[in-house]
């Protein structure tokens, strides 16, 4: 797991980078990483592509185990796998050491007596251990355990799993599952045209409804269920899945990440393909975590992470199975919008505006319509109803030929880049028409239409046939499903029309600020605040000018070189939360209450007993907006960034983004505009604007910080960062920071 050897593989990386001026260079899943491809931290910044080519088209394989003892399991799934390997075209070799033949083909009595070096072996046996070895010494490409009992079941099957994991890798195989099934062994429709979505799930009876999409006309070309993922897992199916030509989206249940770096590398590449990604991630709820870590035996991580992490890479995350399905379905086939603007078009007031509601309180722009165009419309619609957006037709027009002109007038308006027309029941013949002309219309222009069929029936011509027999209409059955994928369709055009990979732009090399800040780290130990400014420092992050005094006469001189009023605080490594003990004084402005300060702040300490190593003497910084700038250790992404209100509001109005490095400014920048309360930085009740530049460098600088210190800082909390008014900076009054 990442989380637990990130900080030592990284120590170790870059004692050999700054002792001996060496690049390190290690693998990723058996593939040396070039030195250009390396971070700071010695880790890989772009995905390896497995060939998964011969995984899933084999020429050859081998079923373990095999049987046709009719009642017994394996048989079952023998049947399955030989008719799928005659449709993929792969020689099929049963191996069992009591059986001559299986289903009438000569079988193998061991894998070292099969006829020929096969690429994919299945295995029908409890204890894939030992045949794992044997795949190896016969040069065999790939295996799928389907066996149980390992990291699902606790410690003790996940030291097995370890030892399965381990076997694998020294046999150069790459292994599927354990715990996994027969979802990539399937029947294709291969009657479909189009953009594929290609599956991913950890629970394979969690992808059967993205599978029956096929019966609703839409292709799928894979399914990889990858089950515990002891070896192959998530991130290697969708690197690969990212350059196959036919996939036009790639749909994922996922109850835990092996990886998250591995995960986050082939995110990116799916962005950098323009191939949508589209999530449905367990884990929201500490009940979710529970059972999907019971499941999967892996890492759930922090959800809030998880979710950030998804959006900073272009993956979209649903909650439902589902909205999983619709969302997957429109992006792969959708093709780039023209425009942002969104027309809710129906036969009915009341419709209209009900799905207006919900689009708008989604974020979906629905435009007014030019005047222009409004008259336009009234010339088929009646002058009484609404066309202003929503278009409201009243019923009658649909049934003629002025249906078609309405649509075509709105597809043709520049602003609108999708039509969607909510039809909450079937009415023939006025319903039939409507969806034919929607259809007609859909297949003449290269926007977006989109229907809703609200019939529950679902067995009408109109829908069966008109609507779902078009490769260019998106229908959906439910309202929400349908403003879902819709808002994920622009959202995700958005975004790639402005991707910039963060790995391509992250630091390769250790910059001057490391070499000063390393020497300030105690390993195992926190830092006092004098000791973590000190560290601020050596990045290049500004704090207020102040001494270190251990006397009250050395009080009084300092504060008459740092300049009166001055803040005074207790400095300890185990000084946490100062204020709450009394700790702290602000706005002295004379020798006389610098003096008993000293004394009452010493006074104080004493009978906390908390050893001092001494009391801070600070310059006051006023007139700006307290924020809070930090970076915690999750357990799958390694170091992350959090910024947020700072000051007392931390606690009280929980208003925090966090983003996993590497990277850049426009995300930086992106984590200020999702706080609540972003208002305060560009001042409110006619205060000035506050210097939002400064901020932003500040997060900058400490991603930097967390990149290069990531094995040996465990913690970093900047608060408050005082952002001072536009063009004079930001200040860190207070910090704290913990080493590894």
């Amino acid at each position: 797991m990442l989380g637990s050897t990130h900080g030592s593989l990284t120590t170790d990386l870059r004692a050999r980078v700054v002792a001996c001026g060496e690049q390190p260079g290690p693998t990723v899943h058996g593939v040396a990483a070039s030195e250009g491809d390396l971070d700071v931290s010695g880790r890989p910044l772009y995905a390896p592509v497995p060939d998964l080519d011969r995984f899933f088209r084999p020429e050859s394989v081998a079923v373990i185990g095999a049987s046709d003892a009719e009642g017994r399991p394996n048989a079952g799934i023998t049947r399955q796998l030989i008719a799928w390997a005659e449709r993929v075209g792969a020689r099929l070799h049963p191996v069992h050491p009591q059986r001559p033949t299986v289903f009438g083909l000569p079988c193998a009595a061991s894998v070292a007596d099969l006829p020929e070096t096969v690429d994919l072996a299945v295995l029908l046996v409890a204890d894939p251990l030992p045949v794992i070895e044997e795949l190896g010494r016969a040069k065999v490409r790939f295996a799928v355990a389907f066996a149980s009992g390992f990291a699902e079941t606790g410690e003790e099957g996940a030291a097995a799993q370890r030892r399965l994991a381990a076997a694998a890798e020294r046999s150069g195989l790459r292994l599927l599952g354990p715990n996994t099934n027969l979802n990539a062994f399937e029947k294709f429709r291969d009657d479909l045209e189009g953009p594929a979505i290609a599956l991913i799930t950890q629970s394979g009876h969690q992808g059967r409804p993205v599978f029956t999409l096929q019966e609703l006309g839409i292709r799928l070309s894979h399914w990889a269920p990858t089950g515990n993922e002891a070896d192959l897992e998530t991130a290697d199916f969708l690197s690969y899945f990212a350059g196959r030509p036919e996939v036009g989206a790639i749909a994922c249940y996922v109850e835990g990440l092996k990886d998250g770096r591995s995960f986050l590398l082939a995110a990116d590449r799916a962005a950098r393909a323009g191939v949508p990604v589209v999530a449905v991630k367990v884990g929201r709820t500490e009940t979710g975590a529970r059972t999907a870590a019971s499941h999967t035996g892996k890492l759930t991580g922090a959800d809030q992470v998880v979710d950030a992490a998804m959006r900073q890479y272009g993956v979209i995350r649903v909650d439902g199975l589902d909205e999983l399905q619709d969302t997957a379905a429109l992006l792969a086939r959708a093709r780039t919008p023209r425009a942002d603007g969104v027309v809710v078009y129906s036969i009915s007031g009341g419709t209209g505006a009900h799905f207006a509601d919900l689009a708008t309180a989604a974020g979906l722009p629905l435009p007014t319509l030019s005047t222009a165009k409004r008259d336009e419309l009234h010339q088929w619609i009646p002058e009484y109803l609404n066309v202003a957006n929503p278009v409201d037709n009243g019923g009658h027009p649909v049934g003629d030929w002025r249906g078609r002109k309405i649509i075509d007038a709105i597809l043709a308006d520049p602003a609108v880049g999708v039509l969607i027309c909510p039809i909450t029941g079937p009415f023939p013949p006025m319903s039939d028409k409507l969806a034919q002309d929607l259809v007609d219309a859909a297949e003449s222009t290269d926007k977006l239409v989109c229907v809703v069929w609200g019939s529950p029936v679902g067995t009408e011509e109109a829908y069966r046939t008109t609507l779902l027999g078009s490769s260019r209409v998106a229908t959906f059955r439910t309202f929400r499903n349908c403003v879902t994928a819709v808002k994920a369709y622009l959202d995700y055009h958005r975004f790639t029309a402005f991707y910039r990979s963060p790995f391509d732009e992250a630091p390769r090399s250790l910059s001057p600020s490391f070499r000063k800040a390393e020497a300030l780290l105690r390993p195992g130990h926190r830092l006092s605040e004098h000791a973590a400014k000190q560290l601020l420092r050596a990045y290049g992050i500004r704090v207020p000018r102040e001494q270190l005094v251990t006397s009250a006469a050395a009080a009084v001189r300092a504060a008459g070189l740092v300049g009166y009023p001055v803040v005074m605080k207790a400095s300890a490594p185990q000084l946490a939360h100062k204020t709450e003990l009394g700790l702290v004084k602000i706005g002295l402005t004379s020798a006389s209450q610098v003096r008993d300060a000293y004394r009452e702040l010493t006074d104080i300490a004493r009978y906390e007993d908390v050893e001092l190593d001494g009391i801070l003497v600070c310059q006051m910084v006023e007139r700006g907006v307290e924020m809070f700038v930090g970076v915690t250790q999750d357990e799958l992404f390694g170091p992350t960034v959090t910024v947020g209100l700072g000051g007392i509001l931390v606690e009280m109005m929980r208003d925090s983004v966090v983003r996993v490095p590497p990277f850049g400014e426009d995300q930086a920048r992106s984590m200020l505009a999702e706080l609540r309360g972003r208002a305060l930085l560009d001042g409110v009740r006619g205060g000035p604007p506050m210097d939002v530049d400064a901020l932003v460098e500040v997060v900058l600088r400490v991603q930097r910080m967390a990149l290069e210190l990531g094995g040996e800082l465990a913690e970093l909390d900047i608060n408050p960062l005082m952002v001072l008014p536009r063009g004079q900076g930001a200040v860190a009054l207070d910090a704290l920071a913990v080493c590894r």
